[in-house]
């Protein structure tokens, strides 16, 4: 595969969609901001076979570059977008169609650019203009991802110093929710996020706690996946887990 030529295509194709038109850079990295900048806003529609399979392939060799970690144990700090489990869980907006905001750093937005169009696709036919409850949760295929699943789960937005009993149990619901499809579609193995916390401001302590122990009597292997060092330290004093970065 000439993968210069490959991106190159998959951009065109999807300015030619969008009905936008902006200079192509000349490097491969510019090449993917570009490319992952015009999947952010991707508006869905039918995409054709050739792009499908050039997409993919980028996704994939991307993959490659990231490269795949597999055996975590139940604590792993990193990019969710690298695990080999059977199912990831991503902390979606109420609209659940990932996020809009060309490469914004949130974690809706990495698992839609790392899994492909496909997954936009498969959030909008299932909910066909409807919302996503807080708490509730919907999957689709992981398609590019190392995961078979992606499980979109919506957590409460804590707009107060301390979050409600209410926005509690919807928090713990959106574990419930998650790992009630997981097991209905035959997952082993699940790795979850840190759902509500950053933009949506759920106290990261207290959503660590909510956390642990709605998965505390699950027959599943949980990782609970974190980004952030003040993350990693809370979820490893709740668990009693050694340090373990990829």
């Amino acid at each position: 595969m000439d993968r210069i030529k490959n991106i190159d295509y998959c951009i065109r194709y999807l300015m030619e969609q969008d009905g936008v038109s902006t200079p192509v850079p000349d490097t491969l990295s510019e090449k993917q901001m570009l490319l992952r900048t015009l999947m952010n806003v991707w508006e869905p529609q039918p995409l054709s076979t050739e792009f499908i399979e050039a997409q993919n392939a980028e996704l994939q060799a991307q993959l490659v570059d990231k490269g795949i970690v597999e055996n975590v144990g139940n604590l792993w700090q990193g990019d969710i977008t690298r695990l080999k489990v059977d199912a990831i869980v991503n902390a979606a907006n109420s609209q659940g169609l990932g996020c809009w905001h060309p490469l914004h750093s949130c974690i809706d937005n990495a698992i839609h650019s790392a899994a492909g169009l496909q997954l936009r696709q498969a959030c909008n036919d299932i909910l066909q203009g409807s919302l996503i409850s807080t708490g509730d949760a919907i999957i689709t295929p992981g398609y590019n991802l190392p995961a078979q699943w992606v499980l979109h789960t919506v957590g409460p937005i804590v707009v107060t110093p301390q979050p409600t009993y209410e926005q509690e149990r919807q928090l713990a619901e959106c574990y419930h929710s998650c790992l009630q499809l997981a097991e209905s579609h035959g997952c082993r193995s699940i790795a979850f996020c840190c759902i509500s916390t950053g933009e949506y401001h759920f106290p990261n302590l207290r959503a660590a706690q909510i956390a642990v122990e709605a998965c505390h009597n699950t027959q599943l292997n949980v990782v609970f996946n974190v980004f952030k060092n003040n993350d990693y330290a809370i979820y490893s004093e709740l668990l009693g887990t050694p340090r373990v970065i990829a």
